[in-house]
């Protein structure tokens, strides 16, 4: 059975707040990766899952433009960092559900589903989250099936993936570079693409390679004629489905 507004606003209350009910009611059975907009604008969106190391430079960089975004964070990370979840939310910016521990939800029950996505969700509010909080979901290694997607639906949430990773995740070891992060970003820059990086180091290292692209990329956004819009204000009324990977 198709989820119901009426279901999506009990489970989180706030929806009110970013998104009227038809509006992410369209963004059900879908997998969502790219604004429907003709228009040069970008949406620029971060996760949180291992540390904080390179939270100081992408708030930074992200103020000092005056640039929104959002930021899907695990619930393990809401637990261990509430003064980053804080700080987000004092920033104005979006927060959204990364699960609670970032499992391969291909091989949870729906039961296990059910759990990572609630917990995820009441350690955000927990944290502080507020009303920066939105019923916006994001799949741990952008693993969606039609049938994933349903179920985080009908917990009142919208899957929002990514048009393109700038990889800055994998780091030095990895193979990736400051450079390289900045050419994937901007390789894929086109109307409506939704931009993923990450605040931490997988490693534990402080070098944090999205944190140091991201005044780059985003003055060569700029540079291109385009501009970063919040997902939360366009997401609900121009979203492009794409369908289940």
């Amino acid at each position: 059975m198709a989820p119901t507004v009426a279901a999506a606003a009990t489970f989180s209350p706030c929806l009110a707040a970013t998104a009227d009910g038809d509006g992410l009611r369209a963004l059900f059975g879908s997998e969502n990766r790219l604004i429907r907009t003709r228009e040069r604008v970008v949406a620029v969106t971060f996760n949180a899952a291992w540390n904080d190391a390179g939270l100081d430079r992408v708030l930074g960089g992200l103020a000092r433009r005056h640039t929104p975004a959002t930021f899907f964070l695990t619930g393990d990370f809401a637990d261990r960092y509430p003064q980053v979840v804080k700080r987000i939310a004092a920033g104005g910016y979006g927060l959204g559900n990364h699960s609670y521990s970032h499992p391969h939800f291909k091989d949870l029950t729906a039961a296990g589903v059910r759990r990572e996505v609630r917990a995820a969700d009441r350690a955000l509010r927990a944290a502080g989250a507020g009303r920066a909080l939105t019923p916006f979901f994001r799949f741990p290694y952008s693993e969606t099936t039609p049938a994933l997607i349903s179920e985080v639906n009908g917990y009142g949430f919208a899957d929002i993936e990514f048009t393109t990773d700038t990889n800055g995740w994998m780091g030095l070891g990895g193979g990736m570079s400051v450079d390289g992060a900045v050419r994937r970003a901007l390789d894929a820059l086109g109307p409506g693409a939704i931009l993923q990086m990450h605040v931490g180091d997988r490693e534990g290292g402080t070098d944090v390679i999205d944190a140091q692209a991201l005044p780059r990329i985003l003055d060569a956004i700029a540079a291109r004629g385009y501009r970063v819009v919040d997902l939360r204000t366009l997401l609900p009324r121009a979203i492009h489905h794409l369908g289940s990977r």
